[in-house]
């Protein structure tokens, strides 16, 4: 897959804008205004994100412009779906959108070969459990299908799961009103739990508590993920003096959380 095409789908990714974080703020106003030239400006404006995300699927046998088209509308999922009262940038909300669109893309075209006998077995599971349930009116076991058609229960929980289908973690479950249900919303997260929302919000007070040029380092590096020495290019000095910087920065931040 050629990552260094000039065009794609007709668009010239040498000249696609980038907007600065005033901009977007006033576009997301006027978005949810119902503005669709604002929508149209903020979809351009990131289409760099889009580009970013398919160099990660570089592997993959896909065509690059089939490959941007998906990853398209899982940027504007992102944009219909985004709330900005969260205080989370946008880019990290839309990056598992769109990873997610291509992802499903990726499984839909690309189908895991079953094979047939395992198959056979998934079938004959399904009929004996059918039959079972029409003879007896209650549905059987594992362990009474097993010893319905002469074959060891764990094979047949294997041949079942074979057959089944994936869900991506952002298929569409309910939509109304313009609020979009995910599968991923019906799922418990016990790591995600009001304690973790409570040591966000303390983290991010802590992160406050820096001068500007900290703050900007501790950004950089754990959220934005960038090595020191990335960062020190990115801010013009040395990466010791970054390695100085945000160990101070964390000190101070631990001082605080710890008071």
């Amino acid at each position: 897959m050629a990552l260094n095409k000039v065009e794609i789908c007709g668009v010239n990714t040498s000249k696609l804008p980038v907007l600065k974080a005033e901009e977007k703020e006033e576009l997301f106003r006027r978005i949810k205004k119902g503005d669709e030239e604002a929508r149209e400006l903020y979809i351009k404006g990131n289409l760099r994100l889009v580009l970013s995300v398919i160099k990660r699927f570089s592997n993959s046998n896909e065509n690059m412009d089939d490959l941007f088209q998906i990853g398209c509308i899982g940027l504007i999922k992102a944009i219909d779906n985004f709330d900005t009262t969260l205080n989370v940038k946008f880019s990290t909300y839309a990056v598992p959108m769109i990873i997610g669109e291509i992802r499903r893309y990726l499984r839909d075209n690309n189908s895991i070969r079953v094979s047939r006998s395992l198959r056979d077995i998934a079938y004959r599971a399904i009929y004996a459990k059918e039959t079972y349930m029409k003879t007896h009116l209650r549905e059987p076991t594992i362990a009474e299908i097993a010893s319905e058609i002469g074959i060891e229960k764990e094979i047949i929980v294997y041949a079942m799961d074979a057959i089944q289908n994936p869900v991506s973690l952002f298929e569409p479950v309910y939509t109304e009103g313009g609020d979009t249900l995910y599968v991923m919303d019906q799922i418990s997260d016990k790591k995600n739990k009001e304690e973790t929302w409570v040591e966000n919000l303390s983290l991010r007070e802590a992160i406050n508590r820096l001068n500007k040029r900290e703050r900007h380092i501790i950004d950089l590096r754990f959220y934005e993920g960038k090595t020191q020495m990335e960062v020190a290019q990115e801010i013009g000095i040395s990466q010791a003096q970054v390695s100085r910087l945000e160990k101070n920065a964390l000190k101070t931040m631990r001082n605080y959380l710890r008071a």
